[in-house]
């Protein structure tokens, strides 16, 4: 495991803290899964996220993709977390939500270690993540259950999307499909988070750009339409022109004030 210290500095405010990194959290089937801590300096417990990363489930890992998200968490006084997950083809869904629920749970039980409140956890993930955490957050209970949501242009009707685009859709790869035939066309909407949406479900947060060319703007009104339908709060934060990706969003400042929000609905959300 390595440490590193640092600070940050937001206005006249000063955020110190440690991060903590390759740490295991479980090993399902033998293959060790690993995530990396941000701990701020003080007494804690600190409001904390979960980040799930992107890479249409078949690419990335913990530092990749979701990297643009760790200062502004840094320095709003958050503990957070970046986890690994097991990756498609190999390994189809639902094994990459059941490691999201694994590590909720883990940073649950070692709460006090990280300066974490257990009862302050938020998700967080981007494309492929957004999915990922949409369905978690939807289906978690107890153990696995989260306070918020903040989910960045996932694909929330994966049967609608793959049905759209036909069977070169990157979702098929998540289900282990080859085309759209019956048995495919079930996996996908067993993997959807908007058929899961359901009274009680935690607030969400959508940050969506306009122009994604990778997952259509309306996924993140849609899921919002049918969970505020049901009484659960959700909000669609619209970033105008943006493409998909918070990391091509760093070249435009206009495009990054979704760091503000990000923030304020989390501090307000976890309060």
């Amino acid at each position: 495991m390595r440490l590193v210290s640092s600070f940050f500095t937001l206005g006249l405010l000063c955020f110190a803290g440690e991060l903590k990194s390759d740490i295991e959290f479980a090993r399902p089937g033998g293959m060790p899964l690993t995530l990396d801590a941000w701990v701020p300096d003080g007494k804690g417990p600190f409001p904390t996220v979960i980040v799930v990363h992107g890479g249409g489930w078949v690419n990335g890992n913990k530092q990749t993709y979701v990297t643009p998200l760790f200062d502004p968490l840094s320095k709003a006084g958050f503990t957070w977390f970046t986890i690994n997950y097991r990756l498609a083809p190999g390994h189809h869904f639902p094994a990459q939500a059941e490691d999201t629920f694994t590590a909720i749970e883990w940073v649950k039980k070692h709460a006090k270690e990280y300066k974490a409140d257990p009862k302050r956890i938020a998700l967080m993930g981007e494309s492929a993540g957004g999915q990922i955490v949409a369905y978690v957050g939807a289906r978690g209970r107890g153990s696995t259950s989260v306070a918020a949501v903040v989910d960045f242009y996932g694909p929330h009707d994966l049967l609608g999307r793959a049905r759209e685009r036909g069977p070169t859709d990157p979702t098929l790869k998540l289900v282990g499909g080859i085309a759209l035939d019956a048995e495919t066309e079930k996996r996908l909407a067993e993997a959807s988070p908007i058929n899961y949406v359901h009274k009680g479900m935690p607030p969400f947060l959508f940050i969506h750009g306009t122009k994604d060319a990778a997952v259509p703007y309306n996924q993140s009104p849609m899921m919002c339409d049918k969970m505020k339908s049901v009484g659960v709060a959700c909000e669609v934060y619209t970033v105008e022109d943006a493409p998909h990706g918070v990391g091509p969003w760093e070249k435009n400042p206009a495009w990054q004030t979704y760091k503000i929000k990000m923030v304020d609905w989390l501090r307000q959300t976890l309060r």
